[in-house]
């Protein structure tokens, strides 16, 4: 067995490309990037989003999500070469893309709200790890000691181990090298969802009714069903995300055909694949337990039995999650390098990579910044999802704040200036409305998350 690092240069990429990494993507690699981005934390929730919202308006506002999702994308799509969506300069990243058609302080708005969602949804990914891994303790607890057996566990250990599995995870130099982490993420997501859904189905046969109203559950007040509606709408807005990283999805494709029609290909597949997991999901979900539906199918123990298959589904949660973390943490890592290298670009520190060589393993490349940076990173996430462990709230929240601007707002801004349509004209008229109406949406849903979440801390 043989172990040797030494002194080595940042690996190149294509010599004929500028040194730019080589694009080998696909339609089916950037379906499993956009699976394994969308099927995450926000499907958990999906069965208390459709509780809140009744038989009516949980499957529309699933359906409702997707359509804009797809139109979003497809938007946006367009804007990853500028200023023609075939032969312009390539835009790497969202905010690249920003930048070329609505200029720098757009550019920095969209660049914080970015990395503020991705932020965000790794700490969400944190609490919900943490809150599977307890999960699978608590179910053989349950299935040894009985239903009604004090088998309540503390997170606050799970999550330091998950961000242990993260900082190791994160020796990944940058996306190029991620197609099998994220074949893998596909895989665990329609695994757990699936065992979600079969189990759902199996509560309605055992059940021999279904449950649930046309209006959701009923509450004491109808300001607090105000405020639920609110929250289920920010939920399912989270369910969603994968509009901020289309574009550093697209940027591993290879051409021809243009990047953007097989983006285009590949998140109608995406989309159609998760939308079914999700409404069937929220529906059975809903239909087996009714009014007590819990916030979490998985882990707020409406199913006990069969207990081994309920720690298979949290066990491929944890293995998803643990693949999406990284895809959203990703480029994060990039910009945060990025600008150390411009600031200190002669640093041995920054600039010196070391050749790592483990028995049949590829080599790995590691670099004292990356590593100082991501082990921060990773190591912050955890430390805020441990002050902050409230799992609806925080899904809710970020949905919320970043749904409009990002899905929305900065895909139909550049997709006006691309098109040079003019103001007032029918094509105009439409996109901007699909925008006001949108953003109507993105607000109910936050003042919803943020009472659940001032009502969560209070109780």
């Amino acid at each position: 067995m043989h172990i040797g690092i030494q002194e080595s240069p940042e690996p190149k990429g294509d010599p004929t490309s500028g040194g730019e990494p080589i694009r080998t993507g696909t339609v089916w690699s950037a379906v499993a990037h956009i699976i394994a981005a969308v099927i995450g934390a926000g499907v958990l929730s999906l069965a208390w989003s459709t509780a809140q919202l009744g038989w009516i308006g949980g499957p529309v506002a699933l359906l409702c999500f997707a359509v804009v999702t797809y139109v979003s994308v497809s938007l946006l799509a367009l804007c990853y070469r500028s200023p023609d969506p075939i032969t312009g300069r390539r835009n790497p990243s969202y905010m690249d893309a920003v930048g070329s058609y609505l200029g720098r302080k757009r550019r920095m708005m969209c660049g914080l709200l970015q990395y503020g969602l991705m932020y965000g949804t790794c700490v969400a990914y944190v609490i919900t790890t943490s809150t599977s891994m307890g999960a699978i303790k608590r179910s053989n607890c349950y299935h040894k000691e009985g239903h009604g057996a004090n088998c309540d566990y503390g997170d606050t250990a799970f999550m330091v181990v998950y961000g242990v599995i993260e900082i190791l995870m994160s020796l990944i130099p940058n996306f190029h090298g991620m197609a099998w982490v994220s074949i893998v993420a596909a895989i665990m997501s329609f695994g757990y969802a699936s065992i979600g859904l079969g189990l759902g189905f199996a509560t309605v046969v055992e059940n021999r009714v279904v449950k649930g109203s046309i209006t959701g559950i009923a509450t004491k007040t109808t300001t607090k069903k105000v405020w639920l509606t609110f929250q289920a709408l920010g939920d399912i807005s989270f369910a969603y995300p994968y509009a901020l990283i289309v574009l550093e999805i697209q940027d591993t494709l290879k051409s021809p055909p243009a990047e953007y029609r097989t983006m285009n290909k590949a998140s109608l597949v995406g989309i159609i694949i998760t939308t079914f997991f999700y409404v069937c999901s929220g529906c059975f979900g809903y239909a087996a337990f009714g009014s007590d539906t819990p916030g979490n199918l998985l882990t707020g123990f409406g199913f006990y039995e069969p207990y081994w298959l309920v720690d298979v589904a949290n066990a491929c949660i944890v293995v998803h999650l643990v693949g999406g973390y990284q895809i959203y943490s990703q480029p994060i890592y990039a910009f945060v390098e990025n600008w150390l290298a411009q600031i200190v670009p002669q640093t041995r520190f920054v600039t010196k990579s070391y050749a790592l060589k483990l028995p049949s393993m590829p080599v790995l490349q590691l670099n004292l910044a990356r590593i100082c940076v991501r082990i921060a990173y990773v190591a912050s996430t955890v430390g805020v999802a441990i002050l902050f462990p409230y799992f609806n709230e925080v899904v809710g929240i970020l949905g919320a704040v970043t749904f409009w601007p990002l899905a929305i707002y900065f895909p139909v801004e550049m997709y006006l200036v691309q098109g040079k349509i003019r103001p007032w004209t029918k094509k105009w008229i439409c996109l901007e409305t699909f925008s006001v109406i949108c953003s109507f949406v993105s607000i109910v849903g936050l003042i919803g998350s943020i009472e659940g979440m001032i009502s969560a801390k209070l109780h």
